[in-house]
């Protein structure tokens, strides 16, 4: 009996104990500790986002290209608005009351209990005057943010834009955007989101039955900083990156140039081109529908999404791979009489050279003669043997970078087209051979490229015998980090000692009286480079230049590619001569700057038709279209250098459809 009254004690302690350890916990939950009330989010406690800045953007010499500039959003959780003054809050923000309703209905939709924007990107006078009357109406608050600025107003295509999340982004994300935050959707802005995003911080912040904050909750104690994010240093010039854009101006076409050393791009110029800044603010939507239904389609990046035959341009890199191969050698000499036969087929040359060399065939642009290379290099081993022999010689061309990616760091880049064997099996069976396709010797027919590797062959050479992958962004963060492929030599399979009689031959192309890219000579800078006429079957010749500078220890190896321009000396040559002058030099000086503005104002814009009227305008006639009635909508209407172009679905190209148009601009008010 007395063990079972001890027992009952036992059990009673045990209950007094447990009671004590729980009063104590809530008492601790309730008076001493903060987290609890502060994860509750009572009425007078509100948990607030912190937006970090996107990471700055810089160029190869520190100067700022992209940046941050504040804006605030009027942020609405329905459930907590009262009664307000409607007059009130439209006149602080500059709309209609209509607006007013139409936003607060907006957010009741998504949520009646969660923060939701009621007015994104108010101006600075409208957050100004709005936090003088901040009480009047509950349930409404600020929220500080930043959007991008691009100082400069070049390389739109370039950097890309950023925008508010779809659903699609968040789902995707794991968890880490939620509505209302902005992510990368092109360009480098796209590429490097993760390093440019930063953190999101929060701010628990105390109001008073007005709706005034008074302060930080518990001194701050709970609160997350946000974390900027971090800074890219690119490789571009930003000086050189306008000059080409200028130059390109009323053209069609794209610029690349890369330091052939490093791999780092100096200058990414599409054109069409637009300003970046057009795809910033509450007009981004509209501005964005106007450039993609343009019908010269600027928001198409041509550098790594164009297609070109690369034509004469390719010459050097059948010189090289038949002295690799020992079909030819800097001596080998053949008969040019102005054609060269293909079975019944005849390529026409532009010259009659008789007896001609390797290096004056590459300074004068022989057709004759890379046929006969072409020639020697596909029957090396036999006639039987020619269709293996072929793909042997279209696996050693890609290694110069065609027909593959070459994993820039852009989105969206496209390898372009250079079909193997196999493809031919399929439309000639066993029956074809080097006169099938002698239209390759010259760079023609069944293969195209980009202009980025275009000029990463030109970068090759300029290496004698390998490249570093292309990209533009050097360097990363406050540790200057560098991405372990953008370091990495690629060798292409050719002897260092074969580039030599290559060069030669495009120093005499610039250099010699007989040379075809004297257009592209610069004082006191010897430069290397082969002109290119791409033959266009929708309409007149692209004109194409690549060459490298200066020929010892190069710094700049360039491709330039101005579409429907005619001969390659005409238009490419020259400007890619000032591009490297001023990226070499500095400046382009003496009376080359007056050729300068000379080229500028060269307005090459294919013809248009007016559907409407099924009248052909030329370049000239087109500035008299008649404006959009669209035009108050989205800034009005594109302006193409004063330039008003109809409703895109009344205007289409005579050539190519998918020829695009000059710089394009945006009548921003």
């Amino acid at each position: 009996m007395e063990q079972l009254f001890n027992r009952k004690y036992v059990v009673q302690g045990l209950f007094v104990v447990v009671v004590l350890i729980l009063l104590a916990k809530l008492f601790y939950i309730q008076i001493v500790s903060d987290k609890f009330f502060v994860a509750a989010e009572s009425n007078v406690l509100k948990k607030k986002f912190k937006y970090p800045a996107r990471g700055a953007i810089l160029d190869r010499h520190n100067k700022v290209i992209v940046q941050n500039e504040p804006v605030y959003d009027l942020m609405v959780i329905p459930n907590e608005v009262k009664p307000f003054d409607t007059v009130a809050l439209a006149n602080a923000l500059e709309i209609s009351i209509e607006d007013v309703r139409k936003n607060l209905k907006k957010a009741r939709g998504k949520s009646n209990y969660q923060s939701t924007p009621f007015s994104k990107q108010i101006s600075v006078q409208s957050y100004a005057r709005l936090q003088e009357i901040m009480y009047r109406f509950p349930g409404f608050s600020t929220q500080d943010r930043t959007i991008r600025h691009y100082p400069d107003s070049v390389a739109g295509q370039l950097f890309g834009y950023v925008k508010e999340v779809s659903q699609v982004d968040i789902d995707k994300s794991e968890g880490y955007y939620r509505s209302g935050d902005y992510i990368g959707k092109s360009g480098l802005e796209r590429s490097y989101e993760e390093v440019l995003r930063g953190e999101r911080g929060v701010v628990n912040t105390v109001y008073d039955a007005k709706n005034t904050p008074q302060g930080s909750y518990a001194d701050g104690k709970y609160d997350i900083n946000a974390v900027s994010g971090e800074r890219l240093v690119s490789g571009i010039d930003i000086e050189v990156q306008k000059l080409g854009e200028e130059l390109m101006q009323n053209k069609v076409g794209a610029i690349v140039a890369i330091e052939p050393s490093s791999g780092e791009i100096i200058a990414m110029v599409s054109s069409p081109g637009y300003d970046p800044n057009l795809l910033v603010g509450k007009s981004q939507g509209n501005n964005y529908m106007s450039l993609i239904g343009n019908p010269y389609r600027p928001s198409m990046v041509r550098p790594i999404q164009g297609y070109y035959p690369p034509g004469s341009s390719f010459k050097p890199i059948d010189a090289l791979i038949g002295m690799q191969e020992g079909v030819i050698d800097v001596n080998t000499t053949f008969n040019c009489p102005g054609y060269y036969m293909a079975g019944n087929h005849k390529v026409k040359c532009e010259h009659v050279d008789g007896n001609i060399s390797m290096r004056r065939g590459i300074a004068r642009s022989c057709n004759t003669y890379f046929c006969y290379v072409f020639q020697k290099l596909i029957t090396k081993n036999g006639m039987k043997n020619q269709r293996q022999t072929y793909q042997d010689w279209r696996d050693r061309v890609s290694k110069f970078g065609f027909g593959i990616k070459l994993d820039i760091d852009l989105p969206f880049e496209k390898k372009g087209y250079f079909y193997n064997a196999d493809h031919y099996d399929k439309i000639y069976g066993k029956r074809w051979g080097y006169t099938t396709v002698i239209s390759q010797a010259i760079g023609q027919g069944e293969i195209t490229a980009t202009p980025l590797q275009i000029a990463n062959a030109m970068a090759i050479i300029a290496n004698r015998g390998y490249y570093i992958k292309p990209h533009l962004i050097k360097a990363m963060g406050d540790k200057m980090l560098v991405k372990k492929e953008y370091v990495t030599k690629n060798y292409v399979g050719v002897d260092a000692k074969h580039f030599e009689p290559v060069i030669d031959g495009m120093q005499d192309a610039v250099n010699s009286p007989w040379g075809t890219a004297v257009l592209s000579r610069i004082p006191d800078i010897i430069m290397c480079g082969k002109t290119g006429t791409v033959q266009n079957s929708r309409g007149k010749n692209h004109s194409v230049f690549i060459g490298f500078a200066p020929r010892d220890n190069p710094k700049i190896a360039i491709a330039v590619i101005v579409e429907n321009a005619g001969y390659g000396s005409t238009y490419a040559a020259p400007i890619a001569s000032y591009m490297v002058e001023k990226y070499i030099q500095g400046k382009v000086t003496g009376t080359r700057a007056n050729q300068v503005e000379w080229m500028k104002n060269q307005n090459l814009l294919p013809a248009l038709i007016d559907k409407t009227k099924k009248i052909k305008l030329t370049a000239a006639d087109s500035l008299k279209l008649k404006k959009a009635d669209s035009i108050k909508k989205v800034n009005d209407s594109l302006r193409i250098k004063g330039q008003i172009t109809k409703k895109p679905q009344s205007v289409k190209l005579i050539n190519k459809p998918t020829i695009n148009a000059n710089k394009i601009e945006i009548n921003k008010k």
